[in-house]
């Protein structure tokens, strides 16, 4: 879809250019009867120029491209409507165009929700200025909690305030569904636990958009089809409980030095196994957490996460693989989201971590 608009668009433009030809006589243009003055054929000129710019922007994935677009749309039916003996059949590529514009527009829209609501949380939040780690700060954690940290390298680095995570994988409903490839972006917040996470899909070659977000202990999830029709949207207590797992498990996963957390209770180790309460906004959630000898967290395991399809809690799992160094620290590269059900397990998304930061100031 992507490559046909970046076609139409460059094509359209193309036939504007013909106007500007005639008009300054550079070359015969049979195609066109009316004559057509220099001034029009400056117009025509613009036309071109601003359907040419539209399909850089695209290309580009300026989130505004479709400004461009529309302003060449009105420039263009306006040359039509003037010279519609010769030009009505334009307005079919307008018409399509248009269409193209408004799921850009869309998509801006609703992705700028998702921006507002991180550059809120990154201006109202006040980071203490940089204190570092230590072994006095987890000596006091389970020991392969404390390995793990070790091993991550994040003792010795800044405690972790915010951070920011940028994944790629895909998703599906159930194993009967087609997988969904997606890029997301995600902003976490410790101070008040705020999980702010937006992703593109794909759904049957069609464009899908998700914004979950997690604040105030309140969480709702919203997943739209070209980000105009929301396809599925949830909340109340069970999503409310579901995202708060989450939160832990992206403590646990992706901020390893976030686990001196005093919301945390670490409940009991069972060997190279922990299991740990996080508690936020009245909603106390456990896990497991399972280690290697190495140190590294291996699987994050819960019952209390809601499944939407079976309407109950599943076990729910992450287990992950594919430790590797990324901006001085080590980190999982790969994981699995799996429910438990009766019949099996469903994986039913993967995820590839392609960067993280850590204590973001703008954004």
């Amino acid at each position: 879809m992507k490559i046909a608009v970046i076609i139409l668009l460059i094509l359209h433009g193309l036939i504007h250019l013909l106007g500007f030809v005639k008009a300054y006589s550079l070359a015969e243009v049979k195609e066109l009867h009316l004559p057509i003055s220099k001034l029009h054929g400056l117009i025509w000129l613009t036309g071109f120029l601003l359907f040419i710019i539209t399909a850089w922007l695209y290309i580009a994935k300026s989130p505004n491209w479709w400004v461009i677009g529309w302003v060449a749309i009105l420039v263009s039916q306006y040359l039509i409507i003037y010279f519609w003996q010769d030009a009505k059949f334009g307005t079919i590529a307008n018409i399509l165009i248009l269409i193209a514009t408004i799921i850009g527009f869309g998509s801006w829209n609703f992705q700028n929700q998702y921006a507002k609501d991180v550059g809120l949380n990154l201006k109202t939040e006040t980071i203490i200025k940089d204190s570092l780690l230590t072994e006095a700060d987890i000596k006091d954690l389970p020991v392969p909690v404390q390995n793990y940290l070790r091993y991550t390298r994040a003792v010795g680095k800044p405690k972790v305030h915010n951070f920011k995570i940028a994944f790629s994988g895909k998703i599906r409903a159930n194993e009967q569904s087609e997988w969904m490839p997606f890029e997301s972006e995600q902003y976490n917040f410790l101070k008040n636990p705020t999980r702010l996470f937006f992703m593109n899909a794909v759904m049957k070659k069609l464009p899908v958009a998700g914004y979950h977000c997690y604040k105030n202990g309140t969480a709702f999830m919203d997943i739209r089809l070209f980000s105009l029709f929301k396809v599925q949207y949830q909340e109340g207590k069970e999503m409310n409980v579901a995202e708060t797992v989450t939160f832990f498990n992206d403590m646990c996963c992706m901020a390893p030095a976030t686990l001196i957390d005093d919301r945390i209770t670490w409940i009991e180790t069972v060997d190279n196994k922990v299991r740990a309460s996080f508690t936020n906004k009245g909603i106390t959630i456990t896990a497991w957490l399972y280690f290697n000898e190495v140190g590294e967290l291996v699987n994050f395991t819960s019952n209390d996460r809601y499944a939407v399809d079976a309407d109950k809690q599943l076990p729910w799992s992450t287990p992950l693989k594919d430790y590797r160094d990324i901006n001085g620290y080590r980190l999982a590269g790969n994981a699995e989201t799996i429910y438990t059900y009766p019949g099996g397990d469903l994986t039913y998304g993967t995820f590839h971590l392609t960067n993280i930061e850590y204590n973001i100031k703008t954004f």
